[in-house]
């Protein structure tokens, strides 16, 4: 038996929003990023969920309903379409679906990209949670990606990235217990929501 068969199985949407990419004027980096960066961090098996669709309001609702309700994803991660161009319409898109809003992850996000461009506070990411579904909006870059999720762990001080808070908040919400690999980020539980590693990791 293989390490990941003895961890939970997680379902995890990726969706990319963009008008560009979807329409093959460009190769979509956004979900290859994010598939790589969620493959070093976990340890549980993942069925992944990818949509690469345009900016456009309605549709990206429409998605996440569909990989929250019908594809009965735990997790869904965005990118693109959070800046203030006219396009950009990813926040309020996921805000029409959402059952709670999740205001911390934005703030961090914001936290973290500030530490390398003044131009961050024009970033608008969301996180809310539909039904048993926790969604979060990412930057569009494959390095800030990686940066917002992991954090700056070198820093002085280190800076928490969002996905340490994702593991125990999709607990919360009645999901599948989520493992990290403590090199690349490590996950933060209470003691009381902590499980002992399955036997032989």
């Amino acid at each position: 038996m293989s390490e990941a068969a003895t961890f939970d199985k997680v379902r995890i949407g990726l969706v990319s929003v963009s008008d560009r990419a979807s329409s093959g004027v460009y190769e979509d980096k956004g979900i290859p990023a994010l598939k790589e960066w969620l493959t070093r961090a976990l340890r549980n098996p993942v069925d992944w969920e990818t949509r690469l669709i345009p900016d456009e309001q309605p549709v990206i609702s429409a998605t996440l309903i569909e990989l929250a309700d019908t594809a009965k994803c735990n997790l869904v991660l965005t990118t693109g379409g959070t800046g203030p161009a006219l396009r950009d319409v990813t926040p309020e898109a996921t805000l029409a679906v959402a059952h709670k809003e999740m205001p911390g992850f934005g703030e961090q996000m914001r936290q973290i990209s500030l530490r390398f461009v003044p131009t961050a506070i024009l970033s608008r990411q969301v996180a809310v949670i539909r039904g048993q579904a926790l969604i979060i909006n990412l930057p569009g870059q494959p390095k800030s990606i990686a940066e917002t999720l992991e954090g700056l762990p070198t820093a002085q001080p280190p800076v928490h990235g969002i996905f340490a808070a994702v593991p125990y908040c999709i607990d919360l919400i009645g999901g599948p217990y989520i493992e990290t690999d403590e090199s690349v980020c490590k996950a933060f539980r209470p003691k009381s929501a902590q499980r002992p590693l399955p036997r032989g990791t």
